[in-house]
């Protein structure tokens, strides 16, 4: 499979050598507790003044990226709202690691969400994406205010190393956490989502829960759930077990099976065997 190229700019930057961790909230106390439904969309768009960044400001997105699934880094939301032409609805993210060779027009990968890196400031170690109506709309980006922690993903090189599943960060939906029960050091988590999406979820399959590569354990068609275990390790580097039950998250499945359904409903196999 072909990885199309990052750069759309070239922008000379000192790489930055030094890794900032973000604090992490103690992951029992986010289990089995329910969490309070948030305000309408229209309700999240706030006006805010925000800083400028130092970089010039990138206009386009034409990237194609690929991720691995492989949480790289967990930022924070420093900003998040209207820019000052109440237009553009920014995200400002601190991200240490994710900044180290980062170029205008790269796609990182929020949530599992990928993002065009817009404008970026290596020495406070922050970078902005926009989100568009249809993103908030399609994603559990809405749920984000200042303050959260979100899973990070660079889009690969062709050098890297596959470490989870191909995934686009094109999100397919949401779900919804049910439940969060942990078992030994290890946590099991099911989640609810919709008919068109639990259709391609499979026994030990792959999905990216906000970004991260799992692999299914069950699928559960009359809940419409799947559950998914994380071993202790993975709690600790990616966001997912510092949800509440009741939050959404985002879901992206196997491509693998969308081309099978259009390959299946076009009645392509049906000409095969014709000939």
């Amino acid at each position: 499979m072909a990885i199309s190229s990052y750069a759309a700019v070239s922008i000379s930057k000192t790489l930055m050598k030094t890794s900032t961790s973000i604090p992490r909230l103690p992951i029992q106390n986010h289990l089995n507790t329910t969490h309070k439904p948030k305000p309408s969309l229209a309700s999240i768009f706030r006006l805010h003044t925000p800083k400028p960044l130092t970089s010039n400001t990138y206009q386009q997105n034409q990237i194609k990226s690929l991720f691995t699934g492989i949480v790289e880094e967990m930022g924070q939301v420093k900003q998040l709202g209207f820019d000052e032409s109440g237009e553009s609805f920014d995200m400002v993210i601190h991200s240490p690691t994710v900044l180290q060779d980062v170029n205008l027009g790269d796609s990182i990968a929020v949530n599992g969400t990928c993002l065009t890196v817009t404008e970026f400031d290596t020495q406070r170690l922050e970078f902005k994406a926009g989100l568009a109506p249809e993103t908030l709309r399609k994603t559990s980006l809405m749920e984000l205010e200042k303050g959260s922690v979100v899973n990070l993903e660079r889009a690969v090189k062709p050098s890297t190393r596959m470490g989870g599943h191909f995934v686009q960060g094109h999100v397919d939906g949401t779900g919804e956490i049910v439940s969060m029960e942990p078992e030994g050091d290890s946590l099991w988590i099911k989640v609810k989502t919709s008919p068109e999406v639990l259709k391609f979820i499979v026994p030990k399959g792959f999905i990216a829960v906000d970004g991260t590569s799992l692999t299914v354990v069950k699928v559960f068609d009359e809940e419409e759930c799947f559950n998914f275990m994380m071993v202790e390790y993975t709690q600790q580097e990616v966001v997912i077990p510092l949800k509440k039950v009741g939050q959404k998250v985002n879901l992206e499945v196997d491509i693998l099976g969308k081309y099978v359904e259009k390959l299946l409903s076009s009645g392509f196999v049906d000409t095969i065997k014709t000939r």
